[in-house]
């Protein structure tokens, strides 16, 4: 009797890393880790317990070492695992398990579980997914000490030595880190999401990638024949003969489509009738760099700061921020490099900073507000920033800004912290071009105002869009009414171009909407002089720019403010431009 063909099925997760890969799974097995008994230690023997533990810290620490010495050439730079590295000694971690061992007189198994767990917690409950996803670090960092501790077999992902897919419970950015182009096609995992430091490492290795599918290790078996989409966060479990060549032919599109926009992508982005856009990268660490390069990036339009604040217990020193920005910098001379000042609140600061339990830390103590209540953490910054300043093009750009006196102080924290650098003959450049972050509705109605104390706006359209709306995007019951396209949104944005072009000043955009194809014309045709992105998003939206004309997308602008849906918005877009969108996408 044959045995039953099996039916190809089909599991759907996060997009980390575009592209399509297929072939046959390789389970990642870290079974042992998770579980964990609770058992009291003899206090003549705590001592030994604390030394067990401190040893199994330290073999991490050493495996952490070798890992960053043999890293592909595509993760020098590799500000993670470096971050990943000081995280097994955060006194956090490693003080606090050392200090519940002696205090409760547990295994450090346990101790170890209930530190982890607490401080996973605090970041699990914070509202923006990019700092959820820092739960993930500290799990990463704490499951190396654990196995340690357990005697769990460590999985040397870098030994194996056949052509297969990755399919794990979780990576983590040192499995990533050890991957061989040659050998890995690409990787799934259960856990993890779009913001994940292991998404955003594979992006780096330019390798497709899907996580969070939850069941990946339960349905999938080694040698199993999958295909993996990261375009779309689709995983497909044994496909049939019609699939296997359907995405045969799609992963050849879509590498050749790659190739094309990617050799254009050093081209300037210069619309049929001769306006030209800087079309800029956000980033987060250094390392990111060498993608803003290799996709064209015209420089770094935002340069987000917060990373080197969490997972610690004390915010970092004047130097640590310097060396960091002006490495950024240097590599980007004599391309701009936006940094944003620190966005950080109640649930994004540190626990032992922050002192504050704030209901509703969206509308609380954050970002400009918050460091013009820290005057020493914000001196700081700035100094850092003046600092690095002296190599390379730097502008900096004050986070959600909602009132004109804020500007007002912080640009006289400004000047202090010159004044400061000045006295202590540190070489520094005072003369940047300053920003505001156009994301909260009063900046809109003030922006006549603020544009008098600043030399470029910034509009960060994933919180304006939240504020102007009243959504919080990650309440599933509400998400679906957060759009970019809604006539109110549409016309804060034209309010604010209006002003920039009234006071003499540019008007750049460096939220999600600058990064979507289908938004680009409206955006063009507001008059944006420059937009910013994810460094994977820049030849397309490049490419999309050199198909139009201004006029014409002007032209547009004036009927869609005329709408009174995003329903109508859309429709408008789709009918002039949806032919040429669909014929330079990848399809």
């Amino acid at each position: 009797m044959s045995e039953p063909v099996a039916q190809q099925r089909i599991l759907k997760g996060i997009s980390a890393s575009p592209g399509i890969c297929i072939g046959k799974a390789y389970l990642v097995d870290k079974a042992g880790v998770d579980v964990v008994e609770k058992y009291f230690i003899p206090d003549e023997k705590l001592q030994d317990e604390v030394k067990r533990f401190k040893a199994a810290v330290k073999k991490a620490l050493d495996e952490f070492q070798t890992i960053l010495e043999n890293r592909p050439e595509e993760l020098q730079r590799d500000y993670i695992l470096e971050t990943h590295l000081a995280l097994l000694k955060d006194k956090m971690l490693y003080g606090k398990t050392i200090e519940t061992i002696q205090s409760e007189g547990v295994n450090a198994e346990w101790a170890l579980r209930k530190i982890v767990s607490s401080l996973k917690a605090t970041f699990e409950t914070m509202g923006d997914e990019y700092l959820k996803e820092r739960a993930a670090d500290v799990g990463h960092v704490s499951d190396a000490i654990m196995g340690n501790l357990v005697g769990a077999p460590s999985h040397n992902i870098a030994a194996i030595d056949k052509r297969v897919i990755l399919v794990a419970q979780d990576l983590s950015p040192a499995d990533t880190s050890q991957i061989n182009l040659e050998r890995i096609k690409g990787f799934i995992t259960n856990r993890g999401g779009k913001a994940s430091h292991t998404g955003i490492m594979a992006q780096a290795l330019e390798i497709p990638a899907v996580v969070g599918l939850e069941i990946a290790t339960t349905a999938i078996k080694s040698d199993d024949v999958i295909i993996v989409d990261g375009n779309t966060g689709t995983v497909i479990l044994d496909p049939d003969e019609q699939t296997l060549v359907e995405y045969e032919e799609r992963k050849s599109d879509y590498e050749e489509y790659r190739a094309v926009i990617t050799r254009e992508s050093h081209l300037a982005a210069e619309t049929t009738d001769g306006v030209q856009l800087q079309v800029m990268a956000n980033i987060e660490f250094p390392e990111e760099i060498v993608s803003v390069k290799n996709y064209g990036g015209d420089g770094i339009g935002l340069y987000r700061t917060e990373f080197q604040y969490m997972n610690r217990p004390e915010f970092p020193g004047e130097h640590e921020l310097f060396e960091k920005y002006r490495e950024v910098v240097e590599v980007m001379a004599p391309m701009p490099v936006t940094i944003r000042t620190l966005d950080i609140n109640g649930d994004k600061a540190i626990a032992n900073h922050s002192g504050l339990d704030e209901a509703n830390p969206a509308l609380g103590l954050r970002a400009i507000r918050y460091c013009l209540r820290k005057p020493d953490v914000f001196k700081t910054q700035l100094r850092a920033i003046l600092r690095a300043a002296a190599y390379g093009n730097v502008r900096i750009l004050f986070p959600m800004i909602a009132a004109y006196f804020e500007i007002c102080e912080a640009l006289k924290a400004l000047d202090e912290a010159a004044e400061s650098l000045e006295k202590d003959g540190l070489p520094y450049t005072r003369e940047i071009e300053i920003g505001i972050m156009i994301e909260v509705p009063s900046a809109v109605v003030l922006a006549d105002l603020l544009a008098e104390k600043a030399d470029f706006f910034s509009i960060g359209t994933n919180d304006l869009i939240q504020y102007a709306l009243a959504i919080d995007r990650g309440n599933r019951n509400v998400a679906h009414l957060f759009q970019p396209l809604d006539p109110a949104v549409l016309r804060l944005i034209q309010q604010v171009a209006d002003v920039s072009r009234e006071k003499g000043i540019e008007v750049f955009m460096c939220g999600e909407m600058a990064a979507t194809a289908q938004h680009i014309p409206l955006l063009l045709g507001m008059g944006m002089d420059e937009l910013s992105m994810n460094p994977q998003s820049i030849p397309r939206a490049k490419r999309v720019i050199r198909s139009l004309k201004v006029s014409d997308a002007r032209a547009i602008v004036k009927d869609a403010l005329k709408k009174k849906t995003a329903r109508g918005v859309f429709e408008i877009v789709q009918e002039a431009y949806g032919d040429i969108l669909a014929e330079l996408d990848y399809h």
